[in-house]
């Protein structure tokens, strides 16, 4: 059976990935980068990424489950700081978690982050990196961003494998690339 998905080829950190395009919205369609599973890729991006924080004074990483989780640990591994998973579902061992709403262009829905209370000391007061594996509205972000200033802590910088949509909004993003939003082929 031959396979009839669209993709856009995308070289990151070196690597050749074919990602596939998919319609989000009518007439709208974005390629997506989907790291799980793909160690590769995952440790690839996490030792560029890595290189360019290398210079920024920082102490911890934070990213929102789930896509980027191994993202966010494999750089702990090349980076030596440790992170924070800032999680989609309340559990009733979380405490009195922070939390915010973010409306991710790939769901389509209203989704809620959320601070273990476990975690509220280690961001207190510590300049911290963002980390996600494809920043495309910039919600997702935004959320993050709220719940990390709540939570006490300085955003030294924001970090993605890559960005997507218009390049200009996502110049202060530290990325290994840039995805393009595409028309549907008639």
């Amino acid at each position: 059976m031959k396979d009839c998905q669209a993709t856009h080829p995308m070289e990151i950190a070196g690597l050749e990935r074919k990602l596939p395009l998919f319609e989000v919205a009518p007439g709208v369609r974005i390629a997506v980068l989907n790291v799980l599973g793909d160690t590769e890729l995952v440790e690839t991006a996490a030792r560029a990424l890595a290189a360019k924080l290398s210079s920024l004074d920082y102490a911890v990483l934070v990213t929102a489950e789930a896509k980027s989780i191994p993202l966010v640990h494999a750089l702990s591994v090349a980076t030596g700081k440790p992170y924070v998973v800032l999680r989609k579902n309340y559990k009733p061992y979380m405490g009195d978690a922070l939390s915010a709403e973010t409306l991710s262009i790939t769901t389509g829905t209203p989704q809620t982050l959320y601070l273990d209370a476990k975690d509220r000391h280690i961001m207190d007061g510590a300049a911290i990196v963002l980390v996600d594996d494809v920043i495309s509205s910039g919600s997702t972000l935004q959320a993050m961003r709220a719940i990390t200033d709540r939570a006490g802590a300085v955003v030294a910088a924001e970090a993605a494998i890559l960005t997507e949509g218009e390049r200009e909004n996502w110049h202060e993003i530290v990325s290994l690339g840039h995805l393009p939003v595409f028309g549907v082929d008639p």
